[in-house]
């Protein structure tokens, strides 16, 4: 320091000091973003003890016997489930190491609608349309409602200069979106358990919801007796001695669940607090513990769980027993989906325990496809896309129903059916009346599956803003404005989207951007605005490297 005065020498300490400060909040950027963004407000969540559920009993002796009231219903519904998870298919995850079984018994003891889609390819609309029968365009409920900070993390997360397409983050929109809770289904629409109750159902519902978190869109305000909803996003706790975590490094989404999310969940919007077990096991506990305590009168379970969605996290038994899986966050998801077999395995065992499994129909399905987000490359095979497009991978769903004393076993159905028409047939076997106010855009599916009627002949249609995509009699066209780009395929020979033919059948295009055209016009405008766009490449995953080359669409939400 020979030469340096005092002043100069602590001056030169505080540039020191400063640079590095701030190299070391350059280096530990991103951790700090989510720790101001996500993390502090999550640490800031009260989580009470586990609890137990007073779950409401019903009649002691049943008033009727089984078969003369009307059937019970349960929907069970998983959340980006792809295509290939399923052993009934053809697949089973990891290469088919871990069989279904129990979800195939549904298809095999009833009916497969082998050609069903989803209502959209993400999760809230799509659970809005199976909820009221009705287009997410037609109830304004067309985006995913997301929560505070998610988009913009991602946005800056995303956009690092690797990628060939920016996320974009709309800052205006966001100023003018109402806040997250109140990103709902509006009251004035009618759901399956309000069309049910005149009927004398008891509406439960346990998992998933997503359809708004204010007292008016929550579940009890929707038609549902009793709600066991998930309050957040953790399967156990990130550090439990229980759990194995795979976490994704390459996706902004991940990172900010990770960030953001508490182990909890409610009973009839109550405080949140923790739930028992992992889980899936945790929600299939109290589906059960429901099912005895309903037993002597109609009741409607919505079991909408949360597995397989990420974060991926296994419950280490599960885990442990897949030890021939060599890829760790293959084996964690693999796990994940052996749990989802297991609930559906004792739903269906508590029904028939209780001597309700030949009058109660059952229908299993999945809210969308898989993510390419997960990295894991065959989870939608033969399929191409992901959840976020509208390629077959993003919307082909299994939905299986089964009811013995309706539907024949190993029933088959080959044409084209969707979410929307869940409301519609669930309605119609519980002997309910469709509202007579308003379009029901699906329909009973149970004439086709139960007897010789005629397949439905109607176009089905998806949109998310500027996306948009219609199915009629085999041929589907897709269109986008970024890139401003038009797909046709011919499903009926090119099930898995391999050829477009929108330049040799410029008719056929025309014909079908008529039919989108005419049906956008009987459509409202959503209910709050897409804030962020997200760029998905069709035929990688986000783990793989995209090129300037690769097809691509953008999915607002």
């Amino acid at each position: 320091m020979t030469g340096l005065k005092k002043w100069q020498a602590y001056a030169l300490a505080g540039v020191v000091a400063v640079t590095t400060v701030a190299a070391t909040a350059f280096v530990f950027r991103k951790d700090l973003i989510l720790y101001f963004v996500a993390t502090r407000q999550r640490d800031a969540t009260v989580v009470l003890a586990n609890r137990d559920i007073p779950w409401q009993q019903g009649p002691a002796v049943a008033q009727e016997a089984t078969d003369k009231r009307p059937p019970n219903i349960v929907v069970i519904l998983a959340d980006d489930l792809g295509f290939n998870d399923i052993s009934y298919f053809g697949g089973g995850a990891a290469g088919g190491i871990v069989e279904t079984p129990h979800i195939d018994s549904i298809a095999r003891n009833g009916a497969n609608f082998s050609k069903a889609y989803s209502g959209t390819a993400a999760c809230a609309p799509s659970r809005a349309m199976l909820m009221t029968g009705r287009y997410g365009t037609r109830t304004g409920f067309e985006f995913t409602p997301t929560p505070p900070g998610m988009t913009r993390i991602m946005d800056l997360f995303y956009n690092d200069g690797t990628r060939p397409h920016d996320m974009l983050f709309d800052a205006d929109a966001v100023a003018k979106a109402p806040p997250f809770a109140e990103q709902g289904l509006p009251g004035s629409e009618i759901t399956l358990a309000e069309a049910l109750k005149p009927q004398g159902y008891h509406n439960i519902h346990i998992g998933k919801w997503h359809l708004g978190n204010s007292p008016e869109f929550r579940p009890n305000a929707q038609g549902f007796d009793e709600s066991v909803m998930l309050e957040s996003g953790l399967f156990l706790p990130e550090d439990s001695p229980d759990v194995v975590n795979a976490k994704l490094p390459f996706d902004p989404i991940d990172q900010f669940l990770w960030a953001r999310m508490n182990y909890a969940t409610s009973y009839n919007a109550s405080e949140w607090f923790e739930p028992k077990g992992y889980l899936t096991d945790y929600y299939t506990d109290e589906a059960v513990k429901a099912i005895e305590a309903n037993r002597n009168r109609p009741f409607f379970l919505y079991l909408a769980h949360w597995g397989v969605h990420t974060p991926l996290q296994a419950s280490k038994e599960d885990y442990d027993a897949l030890s021939m899986i060599e890829d760790e966050r293959l084996r964690v998801y693999a796990a994940m989906i052996r749990a989802l077999d297991r609930s559906v395995g004792r739903v269906l065992a508590a029904l028939k325990e209780n001597g309700l499994d030949d009058n109660t129909l059952v229908i299993f399905s999945s809210d969308n496809g898989a993510p390419g987000y997960i990295g894991i490359p065959d989870v939608n095979a033969p399929f191409r896309g992901w959840k976020l497009t509208f390629f077959e991978g993003g919307i082909r769903v299994p939905f299986f129903a089964q009811w013995p004393a309706r539907i024949a076993p190993g029933t088959t159905r080959d044409t084209a059916v969707a979410h929307i028409d869940m409301f519609p047939t669930i309605v119609a076997a519980a002997g309910a009346a469709l509202p007579s106010d308003r379009v029901i855009d699906g329909i009973d599916l149970l004439p086709h599956a139960t007897g010789n009627a005629p397949p439905p002949d109607r176009p089905i249609f998806w949109r998310d803003g500027y996306y948009m995509a219609v199915q009629a009699r085999g041929w589907k066209l897709q269109t986008t404005a970024k890139p401003e780009k038009t797909w046709l395929f011919n499903l009926n020979d090119d099930p898995t989207e391999q050829v477009n033919l929108a330049e040799r059948h410029p008719e056929k295009v025309a014909e079908l951007k008529t039919l989108l055209a005419d049906h956008n016009a009987t459509q409202r405008e959503p209910l709050f605005p897409a804030v962020g766009e997200m760029p998905v490449t069709i035929d990688k995953t986000l783990e793989e490297e995209a090129t300037a080359d690769d097809e691509y669409i953008y999915w607002p939400g």
